[in-house]
C-alpha cells in the first residue's frame, strides 16, 4: 500500500510541474544551451539561456509540494540534455526533471549535496551535503532510468567533493573532516582510499580534466588548491599546491583542459588557474563578485558561470544566513578575464550545471 501511495504522490506532482516550471524557448531552437541554478534560500531552480544570459524560467518547489526549507543545492544534467537533477538538503531527496520541467522521479537519500553524472552508464553519484554534521560514511549511486539508489562505504567521515571521469571509469569522492580521499571503480563498485599528509584541507569539490589525467580541487580551511596527477586512478598523487585567496570553492575546467577556474568565497575574488603550468594565472577582482559559490563553463569555453550568494556571512540566527539581496549568475569572458555581465537569480545561488551542445 505504501508503494501505491508514493506513486500516486509522484503522480500528483508531476502534475503540478506542468503548470507552475516552464521555459521560454528561444525561435528557431529546440535545444537551447541552458544554465539550472539552485537557489538554495528560496527553494526554488532559476534558468538561464546561455545564449542571451537571460532569466527564462524558474522551477518554484513549494508548488510542487515541498518546503520553503527544501534548501536546492546541486544539479547535475544528462550529457544528451534530456533531464536534470536535483539534490535537495532540506527534503533528503534527489529530484528528476525533464526538458519541460517537469517532475518525473525523486531517490531519497540523507542531506544530499554534490551531484555527478556518469556519461558511460546510467549512474549519478551522490555526495553529502556540507550542512551535515555527522552523515552516513557513504555515497548514493542512483540508477537514473528507475530512480533506485544504493550507498557505498567509503569509510571516512563527510564526503563531500565528487567528481566522475568522462569516459565513466572512476569516480572520486573527498572528507570535509579529513585529508582522504576514495575512488570509486565505476563498473565493480571496488573503492581505494587515498589518505594525505598534512593539516586537514577541507576539500569542497573536484573538476576533472577532459582527458582524465588530471584533477583539482580546493582547501576551504587551507586556502590551498591542490593539483593531482589522476592517470592511475587508483593512486591520486598531488604534483603540485598552490596558495590561493580565502576558501577556494567549487573549481571547473575549461573545455581545452588548460584553464581551472574557481571562487574565493570569502575573498570574493575568483582565481584562474593555468593548470599544464601549474601557476595561478590570474586573480579577477570586481564589486559585483560576493560569496561565489557554483561554477559552469559554456561548451565552446568563451565564457564561465559563478554563482554569487550576496549573503550576510558575519551574521546567522539559528544557522541560518540573512539574506540582503537576491544571489546573482556573473557571467566572466575568458579571454579577457572580464565579468562581462550579472544576472539576477533568487536567494542564496549555490550548485549549478549546463544543458550545453558537445
Amino acid at each position: 500500500m505504501s508503494g501505491f501511495l508514493n506513486r500516486i504522490s509522484l503522480l500528483l506532482l508531476v502534475i503540478a510541474a506542468v503548470g507552475c516550471a516552464s521555459t521560454k524557448q528561444p525561435a528557431g531552437s529546440m535545444m537551447p544551451e541552458l544554465l539550472y541554478v539552485a537557489n538554495q534560500g528560496e527553494a526554488t531552480v532559476s534558468i538561464i539561456d546561455m545564449s542571451t544570459n537571460e532569466v527564462v524560467g524558474k522551477v518554484d518547489l513549494q508548488k510542487l509540494g515541498f518546503s520553503a526549507n527544501a534548501k536546492p543545492h546541486h544539479i547535475a544534467v544528462e550529457p544528451d540534455g534530456s533531464f536534470w537533477y536535483l539534490s535537495m538538503i532540506g527534503e533528503n531527496k534527489v529530484l528528476k526533471f525533464n526538458t519541460k520541467n517537469e517532475l518525473v522521479g525523486s531517490a531519497e537519500f540523507e542531506v544530499p549535496g554534490m551531484l555527478a553524472v556518469n556519461p558511460a552508464n546510467e549512474e549519478l553519484f551522490v555526495a553529502r551535503s556540507m550542512s551535515a554534521v555527522n552523515p552516513p560514511k557513504r555515497i548514493g549511486i542512483i540508477d537514473r532510468s528507475s530512480m533506485d539508489i544504493d550507498e557505498v562505504d567509503v569509510f571516512f567521515p563527510r564526503p563531500h567533493a565528487l567528481a566522475v571521469e568522462s569516459n565513466g571509469k572512476y569516480a572520486f569522492t573527498g572528507s570535509l573532516a579529513e585529508n582522504s580521499m576514495m575512488t570509486v571503480d565505476a563498473s565493480t563498485l571496488e573503492t581505494k582510499m587515498t589518505k594525505l599528509p598534512g593539516d586537514t584541507q577541507t576539500f569542497v569539490q573536484f573538476a576533472i580534466s577532459p582527458d582524465n589525467k588530471t584533477m583539482v580541487t580546493g582547501g576551504q580551511v587551507s586556502g590551498k588548491v591542490l593539483i593531482f596527477d589522476i592517470s592511475d586512478a587508483d593512486n591520486p598523487k598531488v604534483i603540485k599546491t598552490l596558495d590561493v585567496n580565502s576558501q577556494p570553492w567549487h573549481p571547473v575546467f575549461t573545455p581545452d583542459g588548460r584553464f581551472v577556474y574557481l571562487g574565493n568565497k570569502k575573498a570574493n575574488t575568483i582565481t584562474v588557474v593555468d593548470v599544464p603550468n601549474q601557476r595561478i594565472a590570474a586573480v579577477i577582482e570586481d564589486s559585483r563578485i560576493a560569496q561565489p559559490h557554483g561554477s559552469a563553463v559554456s561548451a565552446d569555453g568563451k565564457r564561465v558561470y559563478i554563482s554569487n550568494q550576496h549573503a550576510d556571512m558575519s551574521s546567522m540566527s539559528g544557522g541560518a544566513m540573512h539574506h540582503d539581496m537576491n544571489g546573482t549568475v556573473l557571467v566572466i569572458d575568458t579571454a579577457t578575464n572580464k565579468v562581462i555581465k550579472e544576472i539576477e537569480v533568487g536567494a542564496m545561488p549555490s550548485g549549478i550545471g549546463t544543458r550545453t551542445h558537445k
